[in-house]
Formats: C-alpha cells, structure tokens, sequence
C-alpha cells in the first residue's frame, strides 16, 4: 500500500466511531498502541497465516512498516471521516482478494497444498480478534478494569470494523463471551503453531524495533510488557525467555503503571490523535 497520506479527523457525526465508544475510549491510550506487536505474534502464530500470506512477501525485510501500515489503517477508522475509512479498507480488501494460493511446504498441522486466501473469514476474524483482545487486554492492564456493559460496547465496536473488511455479521462471535471462547478455542485448540520463519519475523517484531539507541530503557519495557502478556504456548513457540518472578514483576509494574496513569496529564497518557491533532504519520 505504500506510505499513507496525512488525514483530518472527523467531525462529529462525519466518522464511524464518537468520542464516547468504547474503540475511542480504548485506543486513545498511549498505553494500548504497544498492544499492536502482541496482536502481530498472534497473527503470526497462525501458520497458514504466516507461511500462506507472507511466503511470497517481503514481510521479513519490511516487518515494521507492515505494522505501521496496519495501525495507520486501523486509526484512520477509528478517527476518519466514513469517507475515508471506506476507502482505505476497500483497498485492503482489493488487496486481499489477490493474496491466494496454496501453502509450498508443511506448516504445523497444515500440509504442503493446503489453500489460502487472504479474505477467508476465518482469518479476517483471527486478524480481528487478535487486534480487539490485544487493546483490551493492555488497557485493562494499564489502565484500568473494564465493566461487563463496556466489554460489550468494545466487542460491538470491532464487529463493526471487522464489516469494513468485509466479514457479515454471522462470520463474527455475537457478543464479547461467545468472542472470548472463541480466543480460547483459537488458542488452546492445537491449530496455532510458531513456524522457524514466524518465529524469526516475530523476535524482529518485538526486539529489535526501528528507533534510536537512546531509547533502549523504553523499548526493554514494551518488550517485557508484549512477551508477557502472550499466552504461555505462544510465547514459548517464538522462543521468548520468561524467567521464575517475571509474571510477578509484570504484575507489580501493571499495578504502578496504572496508578501513575491516574496522575499525569491527559498529554503524557492519550495519543496525540484522541488530543484532536493532525495524523502526520507515513
């Protein structure tokens, strides 16, 4: 897709999403756009997603723009005009109706010949799913716990952009339980395997980020922070050390983070994008 233009926010009433719904309200934290590596491994755990999309690509060579690219879409339809959002993901779609073809080699339980296609609702919804229980997950971690009602309100948000890309309603779980089981099934359920080359585009991913040595210290926590937030069978398959009193340090700095978040100023804590600045990002 290229390098993606800057865009004005929406008006009220001009966008898909207010200020007041629940995506907004979630991804306006700085705190959850660190959640987008974790979604990345989830993704990639996937091995007819990884090995079928990316075996002809240059994911390897150009990992972290893929993800730009992806949050630069996703933010487009948080804070765009409909306009805009329908534009952005009908090229998406364009795109996937190309992505086809049928897997070279064996992945996990997956044999060599097994198709592929990049708008298969099935792994529109893993893509989807990936991405709502990512945010969630680090703002309830971050920031705060989250009611039933607003659960509910989230999962409806992210139906909503999973029909952007093109999946109907009944393609999707109903409400945030039946979601949340099908989290569970997708990970427990034996059909997500870490293949060699997901394995090494993953560690890329989430160690070596393209940013300037001096911000080390910052990208040492994110790391802890993506690495510990996987499920155990996933982190283990990308090969991430998680030593005995990690989960306990994780769970200590959690709790720090989220009192801190409480004092500082909306500036520290939103992304520039919920403050109402113009996206200048490529």
């Amino acid at each position: 897709m290229g390098k993606l233009p800057p865009f004005e926010l929406a008006a009220e009433g001009e966008g898909y999403f207010e200020d007041s719904s629940m995506i907004r309200v979630i991804n306006s934290e700085l705190a959850v756009a660190f959640s987008g590596g974790r979604a990345l491994l989830l993704q990639a755990a996937h091995p007819v997603m990884f090995e079928g999309f990316y075996q002809d690509s240059d994911i390897e060579q150009d990992i972290h723009g893929r993800l730009a690219r992806t949050a630069r879409v996703m933010t487009i339809i948080y804070y765009g005009s409909k306009e805009e959002a329908d534009r952005w993901t009908q090229a998406v779609q364009q795109m996937h109706h190309k992505v086809k073809g049928t897997l070279k080699e064996d992945a996990g339980s997956f044999a060599a010949g097994t198709p592929y296609a990049a708008d298969d609702p099935k792994y529109l919804l893993w893509t989807l799913a990936s991405l709502w229980d990512s945010a969630s997950l680090f703002f309830e971690l971050y920031v705060r716990a989250l009611t039933d009602k607003e659960q509910a309100a989230l999962w409806q948000d992210y139906r909503l952009v999973g029909g952007l890309f093109g999946l109907l309603p009944d393609q999707m779980p109903a409400d945030y339980l039946q979601a949340r089981q099908y989290m569970r099934q997708m990970i427990e359920g034996g059909e997500l395997l870490v293949t060699e080359r997901a394995k090494q585009a993953g560690r890329e991913v989430v160690l070596k980020p393209p940013v300037p040595f001096w911000f080390a210290p910052l990208v040492a926590a994110v790391n802890f922070a993506v690495i510990g937030s996987l499920p155990q069978n996933v982190r283990e398959g990308f090969g991430f050390h998680w030593p005995i009193g990690a989960e306990l340090i994780r769970g200590v700095g959690a709790e720090a983070t989220r009192r801190q978040i409480k004092l500082l100023p909306d500036a520290l804590t939103k992304s520039p994008v919920a403050g109402g600045k113009l996206m200048q990002m490529d």
